[in-house]
């Protein structure tokens, strides 16, 4: 081996070893910041728990006692702040493989009208029934029944490399998707034009999403894990058909199949956090948006990435939500609008500068 070619190498090999040190101390400081959230969620409410009483409350738990107010109102509140981390990380999860899915950075996990069809299950319940506890079954239900019918209608271009034009199979996805979601925006019109007054405020809240209500559920961190094992051991792929998707099956990558299990996974996720928590928007847009723009479009990274800072944020805005104007709680949903309408449009004048 000559001389020059080792130096190459050895150039390489910097590089590759210095972006690998600097990805595993971004994802320790998100991972900071995510135990960060917590702990403030946990701490702040309409009645403050102290940090030292936070550790002994903890035993408490552990042990399975909750004798002490602060181990009460810490039941109470870590229950709640885990159910936001999962819905956070699954909508971001979600959002990131949406986007790569449809090869569009404006894509996020309600594009294509799953979470309409958790809305049409969800109020369904609500008017027919005026039943809580069947919501979140029937939202997870309508959500993957839309998934379903959007699959077969859309199958060739899922499976989609028949006329090699990937650019086209996605627009046909996502105009079928859109029109989807358009017939369940009218059910959800209807239902809502005809309910009782008792009927109303319940169902608006579960349409802007809402955390109050939310139980923790073993379902959501199950759906979350086996998305991100499947993320991450697609994340190389990912980044193949991002920069080569026309070209992407001579360089060894199944594309159909890649395409057809990212829209699985991403149904997946997004049905399990809609039933849970209720249609929270912005969180797989912009954490996405913000993750890629700074730590870049190495999926290899982007996919832990998002899924901790999509956890840390709905964590935070949660938190604000019960405690902005305590005792009163507003639904979080308002919260991520209210952050991620002018971040959205931060990151728009950024990028535009950049270009």
């Amino acid at each position: 081996m000559t001389q020059p070619t080792q130096s190459v190498l050895s150039k390489q090999h910097a590089l590759h070893a210095a972006r690998a040190k600097r990805a595993r101390w971004l994802l320790l400081a998100l991972g900071v910041l995510t135990c960060l959230s917590l702990v403030l969620a946990c701490s702040v409410g309409s009645v403050a728990i102290p940090l030292g009483d936070l550790f002994p409350a903890c035993l408490e738990l552990v042990r399975g006692e909750s004798h002490s107010l602060a181990a009460s109102l810490l039941q109470l509140r870590l229950g709640r702040a885990l159910t936001a981390f999962v819905t956070g990380g699954s909508l971001a999860l979600a959002g990131v493989m949406m986007q790569a899915l449809l090869r569009n950075p404006l894509a996020d996990p309600y594009v294509l009208g799953i979470s309409g069809g958790a809305s049409v299950g969800a109020l369904a319940v609500l008017f027919l029934f005026g039943v809580s506890w069947f919501v979140d079954l029937a939202a997870f239900g309508g959500a993957m029944a839309v998934a379903a019918l959007l699959f077969l209608l859309a199958y060739r271009d899922l499976r989609g490399m028949s006329n090699g034009n990937v650019e086209g199979n996605s627009s046909i996805l996502l105009l079928t998707g859109v029109i989807i979601a358009a017939g369940c925006g009218a059910l959800v019109t209807l239902m809502l034009s005809i309910a009782a007054d008792g009927q109303l405020r319940g169902m608006v809240f579960w349409m802007i999403g809402d955390l109050s209500s939310a139980s923790v559920r073993y379902s959501a961190w199950f759906i979350l894990a086996l998305s991100f094992i499947f993320a991450l051991r697609s994340a190389r792929a990912m980044n193949v058909a991002a920069m080569h998707a026309d070209h992407a099956a001579t360089l060894g990558i199944q594309i159909g199949s890649l395409r057809q299990s990212l829209f699985v996974f991403a149904s997946l996720l997004t049905a399990s956090a809609v039933s849970g928590a209720g249609s929270i928007g912005f969180v797989g847009l912009i954490i996405p948006h913000a993750c890629r723009f700074a730590f870049g479009a190495d999926h290899r990274l982007l996919i832990p990435a998002a899924t901790l800072l999509g956890g840390a944020f709905l964590v935070f805005a949660d938190t604000l939500a019960r405690t902005i104007v305590a005792p009163q709680q507003l639904p979080v949903g308002v919260i991520t609008a209210l952050i991620g309408v002018p971040v959205f449009l931060l990151q728009l004048h950024q990028l535009r500068v950049r270009r």
